[in-house]
């Protein structure tokens, strides 16, 4: 993004008002401690009062890494990174952010929402350890959605950060912290991303109506998500991802279907620990989503069916296909990494929200369905 020249609208802007800055910009797709850590000493070096993060999710959730190491050198990773089950209840106290620096973040990717959500991954390259943090402190104090700045994405960036997006809105939608808030959010993200990622993937920034109404639904997922939280797709893309260096949005576009049928069973054998209602009658809110899209069925059960089918031919628009063995994954690979990825996977601060709690055998026959097909 910086060698093609993304950030010179900013830097221009803060030229013309005498203002002085510096750039960082060693940032990998995947960010790590060490990168942070340089990050950090950059920043400590020009001490700013404003960070300005550009970018998509990888760059949004190291520069917010790097915060956190510059206002607060004596924080540890493991005590930010303890499992909770409210997040606005913790054993620990995140520390207070933005006693030394404004942050905003202005996003260049219509998928990550990280722009809106209290939530960063860090990967201790020594270990091959992830942090996933996730405090409102970590919230973003501005957020700048652009469309200028999203025209020229891939179109492979497009179609999986599409879906990612797509997948939020979906998880944020039957999660068990979903509220009327969060709903609305929800439903329109996901309108805008049946109407227009197709014309965004195909046409790119020839139209920049497709490439606005991607970067609203991005967002608006992200706002669903930064407060109903996620799922078990989620917890099991998180860990394909890791073990199998697949791009998220891919993970998810993967195993998002898997997980609907999953969770649309009436009386799930589980439920999560906070649910706010007898059973979560997740195939009915399924079906009011396919009700907003305007995706018809002679009942509950038809309409559920097309909603998937929906899916997946969006999917297909995209380019996206439609096995993890697609991808290139070998299958003993994948075998050999099945059962400690589904124990992480299960063990993930995703799956608490999820409307079915899954057993960890559950999440195996996931896994072994995305990567078959069958």
């Amino acid at each position: 993004l910086y060698k093609n020249g993304y950030t010179k609208c900013v830097t221009d802007k803060l030229d013309s008002l005498g203002i002085m800055h510096t750039t960082f910009y060693n940032v990998a797709p995947d960010p790590t401690l060490a990168c942070a850590k340089e990050g950090t000493a950059a920043m400590r070096l020009f001490e700013p009062d404003v960070i300005i993060a550009i970018g998509g999710g990888s760059a949004m959730d190291a520069a917010k890494i790097m915060w956190v190491m510059y206002e607060h050198p004596e924080a540890d990773f493991l005590d930010m990174a303890m499992r909770f089950m409210d997040i606005r209840k913790r054993i620990y106290t995140f520390p207070k952010m933005g006693e030394k620096a404004y942050f905003v973040a202005i996003s260049t990717s219509s998928g990550t929402g990280s722009e809106v959500t209290p939530f960063a991954v860090i990967t201790d390259e020594t270990t091959g350890q992830k942090y996933p943090l996730a405090d409102y402190e970590l919230l973003p104090k501005m957020a700048i959605i652009d469309a200028d700045m999203h025209m020229n994405q891939p179109k492979g960036l497009t179609a999986a950060s599409g879906i990612d997006a797509l997948t939020h809105a979906l998880e944020a939608y039957a999660s068990i912290m979903a509220t009327e808030y969060t709903d609305g959010l929800a439903l329109q993200a996901m309108k805008n991303i049946f109407e227009y990622l197709p014309a965004a993937y195909e046409l790119g920034a020839h139209d920049a109506v497709a490439r606005e109404k991607m970067a609203t639904a991005s967002t608006m997922a992200g706002m669903a998500f930064a407060n109903a939280f996620l799922g078990v797709c989620h917890s099991l893309a998180h860990k394909l991802g890791a073990y199998h260096h697949l791009p998220h949005g891919i993970a998810n576009a993967l195993l998002i279907t898997d997980v609907m049928r999953f969770n649309a069973a009436e009386v799930p054998t589980k439920m999560g620990t906070f649910s706010q209602y007898q059973y979560p009658h997740c195939k009915a809110r399924y079906v009011e989503c396919a009700d907003f899209l305007g995706i018809q069925g002679k009942d509950d059960d038809e309409k559920f069916e097309n909603l998937i089918k929906a899916i997946e031919e969006l999917k297909a628009k995209v380019g996206i296909k439609k096995t993890i063995a697609d991808y290139g994954v070998k299958e003993e690979d994948f075998l050999a990494t099945l059962d400690e990825m589904t124990e992480a996977a299960f063990d993930d601060q995703c799956t608490g929200a999820n409307p079915r709690y899954p057993l960890m055998s559950e999440m195996k026959a996931m896994y072994l369905k995305a990567y078959y097909g069958k």
